[in-house]
């Protein structure tokens, strides 16, 4: 696989063969399947995604009590009023909350590019399939441009908030998600990893701080800017406007950040939110 997103446009660009494609094919070959079932993978991947978008539970409460219910009052927001970013943002806003709500109450989730941030890419790809009315073929394409920036990541960097902090894990999410609407809106590969390198660099050094120790508190919130951003990205990408550094010194500049930070917001609940008053009051009861 690649560890470039540039040199993926490049050979987009010099064989004429479009971003999805080139990434099942490299898929393909890494693990020794034919493209056809790689594909078939991706489709499990996508239909798990959709049915845990539709299958919100408002009721349900994760074990610590920290987390439940917000995707509900969310949508009962955007029925009473206009919300102030329009309604399909509400709808972005509301599906990250509920996927991340879900996996903090331990339901089906798909770890996109892991659990802590998967609430990013059901959140910016259901609500484009619902407004646009998207054939699940071209959805499931989709998800391949998502990976491909994934994979760049993880080679490049890191998607671990352990490793490089939350901006590891919500930046790459954010990436992903902002390659994938690009090409959904018909973008060229070239925008597809201007969206990414955007998405990354608005988020450079979050740091990981849960409190007591769970992927709740902030996750669940983080999910949401990490959804706003990727969309936010997308429009600036498909708009035509450049940025002056390149998406690969962009990932490299994340790597380098993370490989800084303090151990302390690193996902070991010693730093950032996890140790205010109220953080620490919370951990501790749940001793």
């Amino acid at each position: 696989m690649y560890d470039s997103l540039e040199e993926i446009v490049s050979v987009c660009e010099n064989e004429n063969i479009a971003f999805p494609d080139l990434i099942i094919r490299e898929d393909a070959a890494d693990t020794g399947i034919t493209e056809d079932e790689e594909t078939d993978k991706m489709r499990v991947m996508w239909q798990a995604m959709l049915n845990g978008a539709r299958n919100y539970d408002p009721n349900l409460k994760s074990r610590s009590g920290l987390v439940g219910g917000d995707g509900f009052k969310m949508q009962e927001y955007r029925k009473k009023e206009a919300t102030i970013c329009g309604d399909y943002m509400g709808r972005v806003i509301q599906a990250a909350i509920e996927t991340s709500e879900s996996n903090a109450c331990m339901k089906r989730i798909v770890a996109a590019p892991t659990a802590g941030s998967c609430g990013v890419l059901p959140a910016v790809l259901v609500p484009f399939y619902d407004e646009y009315k998207v054939s699940d073929e071209e959805m499931v394409r989709a998800l391949f441009v998502a990976a491909g920036v994934g994979e760049v990541v993880a080679k490049r960097a890191s998607i671990s908030g352990a490793e490089g902090g939350c901006q590891a894990e919500m930046g790459t999410a954010a990436a992903m998600g902002a390659a994938a609407l690009v090409y959904l809106k018909g973008g060229s590969p070239a925008q597809m990893i201007t969206a990414s390198g955007i998405a990354i660099q608005n988020l450079l050094g979050l740091v990981c701080d849960p409190v007591a120790g769970l992927v709740e508190v902030p996750c669940v919130k983080r999910n949401v800017i990490g959804a706003v951003n990727a969309c936010s990205a997308a429009d600036v990408a498909l708009a035509g406007i450049t940025v002056r550094i390149p998406p690969d010194q962009v990932i490299d500049a994340m790597k380098d950040v993370g490989d800084s930070l303090n151990p302390r917001f690193k996902e070991t609940a010693r730093g950032g939110l996890a140790i205010t008053p109220e953080g620490i009051k919370i951990r501790d009861a749940m001793k």
